[in-house]
């Protein structure tokens, strides 16, 4: 399996707070690309291809800096030479910008991705007149993914929208699994989910859910741990934050975008 092997070659990094136990394709990853680029990616893929046959990215596109190719193996971003000899797996940390560094190529996947999820399908804590919107990954048993969502009205409040989609860290199937089943099918959900992250039992219940999806979903974008925060524009936020610093991101990545 790809995870296990680039553990084995490189170590695991995680991202987020809590740890867990082939996408469609999308504009980003069918966009046309110019001969060099092709002879580019051809490279990636049979050097990928020669490390382990069985690789088989989901997109590959040009990395945010010269001289590399931003590649998603099994939902992990890594980072591959344009002549394929190097493989690195930490994604690189944008100085300037005070965020992970991230291509517009990969954004608009990884926007692709969450845009095939029903909004009717989340658990949505929306202000009036939201100015800023994120997807969050959440588990209900999760330490940080309690403590975020203590911090819903303060988020709120500073015009933060909170669309949570499930994510069972111990896995489809686990105790976690079929609780989140049964916040997702209770009458009222957002009660379910404040009641479950607050430690109540949950009451069981089960209908036609969205959570095995989510989860899937999930993993195809990389999500290793919870929570996992999305922001509009598809930047990863990284795991818990506090509010003041989490609207300061949401800030920045708005600035960045009318800046270009």
């Amino acid at each position: 399996m790809f995870r296990i092997a680039i553990a084995a070659l490189l170590g695991a990094v995680s991202l987020t707070a809590c740890a867990q136990q082939k996408a469609p394709a999308t504009a980003a990853a069918t966009t046309a690309a110019s001969p060099a680029d092709a002879a580019v990616e051809k490279r990636v893929r049979d050097a990928l291809k020669e490390l382990d046959p069985n690789f088989k990215p989901e997109y590959i596109g040009a990395a945010p800096f010269p001289g590399f190719r931003e590649v998603i193996v099994s939902g992990q971003v890594l980072y591959v030479t344009d002549d394929g000899r190097f493989l690195m797996q930490s994604q690189p940390y944008d100085i300037e910008k005070r965020g992970m560094a991230t291509s517009t190529g990969l954004l608009q996947y990884r926007r692709g991705l969450l845009e095939t999820l029903p909004h009717a399908d989340r658990i949505v804590f929306a202000p009036p007149n939201a100015k800023y919107t994120i997807s969050v990954f959440t588990d209900i048993e999760c330490g940080y993914c309690r403590k975020l969502h203590q911090d819903i009205a303060e988020l709120n409040r500073n015009g933060i929208a909170v669309e949570y989609l499930a994510f069972p860290r111990m896995g489809l199937g686990s105790k976690d699994y079929v609780d989140m089943i049964s916040v997702w099918c209770a009458d009222d959900r957002k009660a379910a989910l404040t009641a479950a992250k607050g430690g109540a039992a949950v009451p069981p219940k089960t209908c036609t859910n969205p959570v095995a999806m989510q989860y899937n979903l999930g993993q195809q974008l990389g999500v290793n741990g919870t929570p996992a925060i999305f922001a509009a524009d598809g930047s990863q936020l990284g795991g818990y934050l506090p509010p003041a610093q989490l609207k300061a991101a949401l800030e920045r990545i708005e600035g960045a975008a009318g800046s270009r």
